[in-house]
């Protein structure tokens, strides 16, 4: 070792067993390859939807925390609208019309499901008390539906942005904003 560089730390040497209040499960090589290809953003209802936003001309932030204080991201956020929308999948979300528990390990996946779905109604609950509107869809939803809901709150957020008064403050809607969104 360099003098003056610090030695790097072993990935494989994490505490990460030991950063959750539950037991984490063995598990074997395959299983875990297939997990960590889960996606945690960029699946592909979530293109689709952001796809079709963007062919209609708005513009939106990624994976973006609404709230700096919050430690969780939206898929599909419009900051100055003040709007967070949510592409939820089945599976993870415990969807009422595709859910499933896995056979195996259900110690395991019923507590996770609950805790995915409490998170869920949490940050719903603390982006509203922020001023925030929360907008949720399965992925199993038809795409074309979901951007047209997105895109009628969007430009009723606009409407309602347009018709302060002067001596309001406007939000966070960045100057210029309305010719970027446009329909």
């Amino acid at each position: 070792m360099r003098e003056g560089v610090p030695a790097r730390r072993d990935p494989g040497a994490g505490c990460r067993a030991t950063a959750y209040p539950w037991e984490m499960p063995e598990v074997s090589p395959s299983r875990r390859r297939i997990m960590q290809g889960n996606k945690s953003r960029d699946t592909l209802p979530e293109l689709a939807v952001r796809r079709l936003l963007h062919r209609q001309g708005f513009r939106y932030r990624v994976n973006f925390k609404p709230e700096p204080s919050l430690r969780r991201s939206a898929d599909i956020v419009f900051p100055w609208a003040r709007i967070a929308v949510f592409v939820d999948g089945c599976f993870w979300h415990a969807c009422p019309d595709h859910s499933s528990t896995p056979r195996s390990n259900t110690a395991y996946w019923v507590p996770k499901f609950a805790r995915n779905r409490e998170r869920d109604q949490d940050t719903t609950a603390r982006l509203e008390r922020a001023g925030w509107a929360v907008l949720r869809y399965w992925e199993h939803e038809d795409p074309e539906e979901v951007a047209a809901s997105v895109a009628t709150r969007v430009m009723l957020g606009r409407a309602a942005g347009s018709a302060r008064s002067a001596t309001e403050p406007t939000g966070s809607m960045p100057l210029g904003a309305e010719s970027i969104v446009q329909r």
